[in-house]
């Protein structure tokens, strides 16, 4: 397995992070509303999977919402105790689920992690409004951190480990493009929940790193540092990524790189939803 440069997002200016996280909440929230889902079980397991991470805190202080940390509200979303740790890039995230979480759960969370011959079958994809990809490499291993930056790593430390992480490289018709999808897969829903709070909040800190082209794929390596989209969603259990790029390090074409990396993130969701639902 071959990694790549992690890059960075496009433009000087970040934007705040709590706004970052809000925006991607509605975000899931509203494709989620009109996303076919078989059964009303799975469909309440995937609320809960979401709403575990909506009350991650920062430790440490700073500008994030922990001020609210450690306080249910009248929905049940579990209690969440942030503490400050030894290290300045991993702070303590503690996460629980609510106590009405779906008396379905259990089962679902004892299917066998998804591999990469069911994270993605197709080594040609077409997304639904007709845009083309190619799959050139597909990697998997249960050693999570070789994929992943060293704080998201550390992140994962804190609770149950990571059990699987696979990650697809696609380029698009024009073969310009460079999308490495990543699925990070977890035995239990609160620690899927802390990475997706945390790469939400900072997603250049914490998130996976993306695959260089094999030698045969007729592709040039991205250079070290280049420009990126960098977007993720959750589902039962499991934190999907998807970093974008263009081949040649190129810092325009925003808008387009952005649609093709959302579109991959959006196959690998519906995907890696099906077969966790089972």
């Amino acid at each position: 397995m071959t990694f790549g440069d992690h890059g960075m997002p496009y433009g000087a200016q970040q934007p705040d992070p709590y706004a970052a996280w809000a925006a991607e909440q509605e975000r899931i929230r509203r494709a989620r509303r009109t996303r076919r889902v078989v059964g009303g079980a799975a469909g309440a397991v995937l609320a809960v999977a979401v709403a575990a991470g909506a009350v991650m805190a920062l430790g440490g202080g700073g500008d994030s919402p922990s001020a609210a940390a450690g306080t249910p509200d009248s929905s049940g979303t579990p209690a969440v105790a942030a503490t400050p740790s030894a290290g300045p890039s991993a702070p303590r995230v503690d996460v629980t689920l609510p106590s009405d979480a779906p008396s379905s759960l259990p089962s679902l969370l004892a299917r066998p992690v998804i591999g990469p011959a069911q994270a993605f079958p197709e080594k040609d994809v077409t997304l639904k409004d007709g845009s083309r990809f190619r799959r050139v490499d597909l990697a998997s291993t249960t050693e999570c951190d070789r994929g992943m930056a060293p704080e998201l790593a550390q992140l994962i430390e804190q609770g149950g480990p990571c059990l699987r992480l696979t990650a697809a490289l696609f380029t698009d018709a024009a073969r310009r493009s460079q999308v490495t999808v990543t699925v990070v897969s977890f035995q239990r829903v609160e620690d899927a929940s802390r990475v997706f709070m945390m790469a939400s909040l900072d997603p250049v800190t914490y998130q996976v790193v993306s695959l260089d082209p094999p030698p045969g794929a007729g592709l040039p390596t991205v250079p070290p540092g280049s420009a990126g989209v960098f977007r993720r969603v959750m589902t039962v259990r499991s934190v999907v990524f998807a970093n974008g790029q263009w081949g040649d390090g190129a810092e325009t074409g925003e808008a387009e790189l952005t649609r093709q990396t959302q579109g991959l993130l959006g196959y690998a969701d519906e995907t890696v939803v099906a077969y966790e639902q089972g």
